[in-house]
């Protein structure tokens, strides 16, 4: 059976066991985030957009001390701890937050974003905000840095889609899950709720990667991580990964890629954030519609990996797999311009985080197997993590750019298209590039 299996998958022998661990893994870590994006969406257009574009600045500054922190941090410790680490402190934020949501609850101070919101809720409503859009791209990144640890670039290509598809079924139960759970109550203590039940699966995650690492290291399968000592530490200091960015024109390359791939989430983004804030008026509705969108395009996301992800990247190779997304993009803005109603926001999002993790994630990915650990684990969260958030503000910047200049939704598609045509030009060349580093001298 696991024979059938492993050829069913295009698994090699002794790949089942960790294929099926990081999966699982994955799912855990998405199925907890899931839990909490809904409550961070909701709160963060509870006072209006022009709040939500401060936020996307705040967060930006934020995430540059963190990153800075993280390389600091990742030097002390051997890198099979970075990962348990790291949720551990998710864990703890999470239960802070809630008890604080909580015990406001429980002196009448209501749902963040009602009539009846207080200064604390209003204030935890922001530092989550931030602390969240933070988190959560260090908790894929980690996880990602974790895996091309693990599996080397060949078998990245064929697992990391795999891999994939137990994440998008983590996020599709987190997304549902709340969307009937928003949806039933309209408590206050319901964002407390939410973060308490994502922050179970983040210590689930924890336990999972425990039984993984012993699984590699008691049958020895074919994974870098089976012979690469778990004690190594990576030393260095804090500065390590910006310096290894700005001095890499290859890890520029892919700062550039996912720069552009900001500035396109972000105005997706805020273009789903004024259809909600126009049609939900209470924070359970808001938070039920942003949950449907997300299990709506999760749904997508599972579609497209079972039918199109899994040998993709290999009749394509990594560059014109990148170059999908783009392409998706402008032609999801020209249908929007045409039809701006909320089921053709629900469908551009779909489609559009489809490709963005089913195809354009796996893809991504491998082009880190060829860095050195030190990178995967100092350069690769920079890279993720700041010049990700420096995107949302330009992203946000022209925004608010386009909507000051009394452009249409016809204006900002067209404004997509110059965009786009980079945005493929640096997707080949980066494949180019990766293909050129993973070659035998």
């Amino acid at each position: 059976m696991a024979d059938h299996i492993s050829r069913l998958l295009n698994l090699r022998e002794g790949e089942l066991k960790p294929a099926l661990l990081s999966a699982l893994l994955f799912f855990t870590v998405l199925c907890g985030y899931f839990f909490l994006r809904p409550v961070r969406e909701a709160m963060g257009v509870s006072r209006g957009m022009d709040e939500l574009r401060w936020l996307f600045v705040v967060t930006s500054l934020a995430s540059l001390a963190a990153v800075l922190a993280f390389g600091g941090a990742v030097s002390r410790v051997d890198r099979r701890r970075a990962l348990p680490l790291g949720y551990g402190f998710v864990i703890a934020c999470l239960v802070g937050f809630a008890a604080l949501l909580a015990a406001d609850a429980a002196s009448g101070g209501g749902l963040i974003g009602s009539d009846a919101q207080t200064a604390l809720s209003r204030n935890v409503g922001y530092a989550y905000y931030v602390w969240l859009s933070v988190i959560n791209l260090f908790s894929t990144s980690l996880f990602w840095a974790y895996m091309v640890d693990v599996f080397d670039t060949g078998q990245g290509k064929r697992l990391f889609a795999f891999v994939g598809v137990g994440g998008t079924l983590g996020a599709m139960t987190g997304g549902w899950a709340t969307t009937a759970i928003s949806g039933l109550t309209g408590s206050p203590y319901l964002p407390a709720g939410l973060m308490l039940a994502g922050a179970a699966f983040f210590a689930a995650a924890i336990a999972v990667m425990g039984i993984l690492e012993r699984s590699i290291r008691g049958r020895h399968v074919a994974a870098k991580s089976a012979v690469t000592p778990a004690a190594e530490r990576l030393g260095g200091g804090f500065l390590d990964g910006a310096a290894a960015v700005l001095r890499s024109p290859y890890l520029l390359g892919i700062g550039g890629y996912i720069a552009l791939l900001a500035v396109s989430n972000t105005m997706i983004y805020f273009t789903q954030a004024h259809i909600v804030l126009s049609s939900a008026d209470t924070f359970s509705e808001r938070v039920q519609s942003f949950a449907l969108f997300d299990a709506l395009a999760e749904s997508a996301v599972l579609l497209t990996q079972l039918f199109i992800t899994t040998r993709i990247i290999r009749r394509l190779g990594v560059g014109w797999t990148l170059a999908i997304l783009p392409l998706v993009t402008a032609l999801g803005f020209a249908a929007l311009a045409l039809w701006p109603v909320f089921g053709m926001m629900a469908l551009f999002q779909a489609l559009h985080r489809g490709a963005r993790h089913a195809i354009s994630r796996p893809a991504r990915e491998t082009l880190f197997g060829v860095l050195s650990p030190a990178d995967k684990y100092k350069a690769k969260p920079v890279v993720d993590v700041f010049v990700y958030r420096g995107g949302d503000v330009a992203g946000a910047g022209i925004d608010a750019l386009l909507r000051v200049a009394g452009l249409t939704l016809t204006g900002i598609a067209a404004a997509t298209v110059p965009l786009a045509a980079a945005w493929t030009a640096l997707s080949v060349a980066l494949g180019r590039a990766q293909a050129r580093r993973s070659s035998p001298e």
